[in-house]
């Protein structure tokens, strides 16, 4: 089974070049994971009791929460009117949000492949692996959450919230590794690609800065993630556009190869008139 998938997979790093189908399989679901983020955004409770400025959304502090203060601080006391509303929201937003999973895993497995049948690097096709992975711990996260929101409206602790900070930061650090593996994987493909892939990697530094001081910097979680997936994006839009309208690859590396030298002809054997001395 391994012995023919690695040939298959060298099989592909030595055909010519051609346009691929799977840049219009990443264009659909980068569209789709767009449109649905925007209105899971609107699901989730737009504000909290009194969470710390950093936090951003409230969602990204509930993903943060490390004790019955925490939550308090989203939620509300059960004095507060609007908690019984918060409380809803989150739980709709959670639930959900396993379809955006999807979505997004998929988006990102989808360019990691179009990238690498476009560059024929082996480390593109592992990086598949990580959104899947992340998705994984964004499942795992959520199931943490609400066994840690049915104990609160309950009045009780859960032992969940001690488990809750793994998946969180495993979560984050995946998408942040896939968002660097794609920027490196444009700087690959000319000046302007460049320069937005550096970007891309760049924006996943906050990352790391948002995991040690959530109630700083978790806010820059979005945005970090959002460099990758729009350059993906804007990747898949070209690729597509290339594959469908002018039937090219995004990247041709025949493009710039130089033409064979021809051999130049053999001078013709030139006559000698005369005896030949001996």
């Amino acid at each position: 089974m391994f012995g023919g998938l690695q040939h298959w997979i060298e099989a592909q790093r030595t055909r010519p070049p051609a346009p691929t189908r799977a840049w219009i399989w990443t264009l659909a679901f980068g569209i789709a994971t767009l449109l649905f983020g925007l209105y899971l955004g609107q699901v989730f409770p737009q504000t909290g009791h009194d969470i710390a400025p950093g936090y951003g959304a409230p969602v990204l502090a509930f993903e943060f929460a490390g004790s019955q203060a925490d939550l308090e601080a989203i939620f509300g006391f059960f004095t507060d009117p609007d908690q019984v509303t918060r409380l809803a929201a989150m739980r709709t937003g959670n639930e959900r949000d396993y379809l955006y999973m999807l979505l997004y895993a998929s988006f990102l497995v989808s360019g990691c492949i179009a990238l690498w049948r476009e560059l024929r690097l082996r480390a593109l096709l592992a990086a598949a692996v990580l959104p899947v992975a992340a998705a994984l711990c964004d499942a795992w996260e959520n199931w943490l959450l609400f066994d840690i929101q049915t104990a609160f409206t309950l009045g009780d602790y859960s032992p969940a919230m001690a488990s809750l900070p793994y998946p969180v930061a495993a979560k984050f650090l995946l998408l942040a590794a896939t968002n660097v593996m794609i920027g490196a994987a444009a700087t690959r493909l000319g000046r302007w690609w460049a320069l937005f892939g550096t970007l891309a990697i760049l924006a996943a530094i906050p990352t790391v800065m948002a995991l040690i001081t959530p109630a700083a910097f978790a806010w820059a979680l979005i945005p970090s993630a959002a460099g990758g997936w729009l350059l993906l994006l804007a990747l898949a839009a070209t690729g597509s556009w290339r594959a469908l309208a002018r039937k090219q690859p995004l990247v041709d590396w025949n493009d710039g190869a130089p033409e064979p030298a021809t051999p130049d002809a053999t001078p013709p054997a030139r006559r000698v008139f005369g005896r030949r001395r001996t």
